[in-house]
């Protein structure tokens, strides 16, 4: 049944010779049904940020008919739009980073990952890894990325301790100085903690690798060297069904990342969410036969999870400029 499923969707991907899926990763526009169940009601991203800013210039955007789909201050709808446009509504249980893009290449989520956002991790879990590891863990609690290093980064840095944390998404964050700390023995525990989080009490989406650079408060920044260790589809994709047909599967971001590099057959890591739309654009320029599928995590890891609705703004107009291209 599979099969047959995945063979009618490449037949009817035959009509284009090539497919660029877009992630703004975090930009909703309006609430889902079910947001209430998730504790976001009255959500609307990009909504909240027109009206905030009031002056938002999203013209290519504008042009496809976003301002179509829900209104939006000082951005009117336009009577003939040059592009589709219609609302989707997440069917899986969950609103996640891999739940969302495993459910857009057709997996269907109906038992939501484990999250640790209220109280942390459990004291065997961290047990187990300050074991493996041979550090001390700091932290474990729900925190903002940025916050938690200018909190513990001086403890980390002077003391040998592993900064460790979580978010509303299923993930565990380990934190590492890449003067002190060292990207490979970051890397390295960061293995250690999805092998230990593979128990099925434990079991979180994701392991993310956060490097960041600094010495004292203030001075502290992320690296553009984030790893992410994510568990495996439990089950063929259309990125698979892609592949195994011979057609082209270019991902760009942390796409490649999220489904384990399963049906992908060219990478592109990104720097930034800038820099993932110029590598989209310049795959535009390729001669490939298939699908690219890119992932801009700027939007949320430093405007949307930091509640920055300028930043956020300035970072939507810079990929509405880059449409364009």
């Amino acid at each position: 049944m599979e099969n047959r499923k995945w063979g009618v969707r490449i037949m009817e991907a035959k009509k284009y010779r090539r497919i660029f899926t877009i992630v703004v990763d975090s930009c909703g526009i309006g609430g889902a049904k079910d947001a209430e169940r998730f504790g976001d009601a009255g959500t609307d991203t990009l909504g909240h940020i027109a009206e905030t800013v009031g002056n938002l210039s999203i013209p290519n955007m504008q042009k496809l008919g976003i301002a179509n789909l829900k209104e939006l201050k000082n951005i009117a709808p336009v009577e003939k739009p040059m592009g589709y446009f219609t609302r989707l509504s997440e069917a899986s249980n969950g609103k996640d980073t891999m739940t969302g893009h495993w459910e857009m290449m057709g997996l269907h989520i109906t038992k939501p990952f484990l999250t640790f956002t209220e109280h942390g991790f459990p004291k065997e879990l961290i047990d187990e890894l300050e074991k493996r590891c041979g550090k001390r863990v700091i932290g474990n609690k729900s925190a903002s990325g940025t916050e938690i290093i200018e909190e513990l980064g001086e403890e980390e840095i002077n003391t040998g301790a592993m900064i460790v944390y979580t978010s509303a998404d299923s993930v565990m964050q380990i934190c590492g100085n890449e003067e002190t700390f060292d990207l490979k023995n970051l890397y390295r525990c960061c293995e250690i903690a999805r092998e230990l989080t593979m128990k099925n009490e434990w079991k979180v989406g994701r392991i993310i690798a956060r490097p960041y650079v600094g010495k004292k408060k203030g001075e502290f920044v992320r690296t553009s060297n984030r790893r992410d260790y994510a568990l495996k589809p439990f089950s063929r994709t259309a990125l698979n069904a892609l592949k195994d047909e011979g057609f082209d599967v270019i991902s760009v971001g942390k796409i490649n990342d999220i489904f384990c590099g399963e049906g992908i057959t060219k990478a592109y890591h990104s720097e930034s969410s800038v820099h993932g739309m110029q590598q989209t654009v310049d795959v535009c320029k390729e001669d490939f036969h298939g699908l690219c599928f890119t992932n801009l995590v700027d939007f949320d890891t430093l405007w949307g999870h930091r509640r920055n609705p300028l930043g956020y703004a300035k970072e939507i107009e810079k990929f509405g400029l880059k449409l364009a291209k």
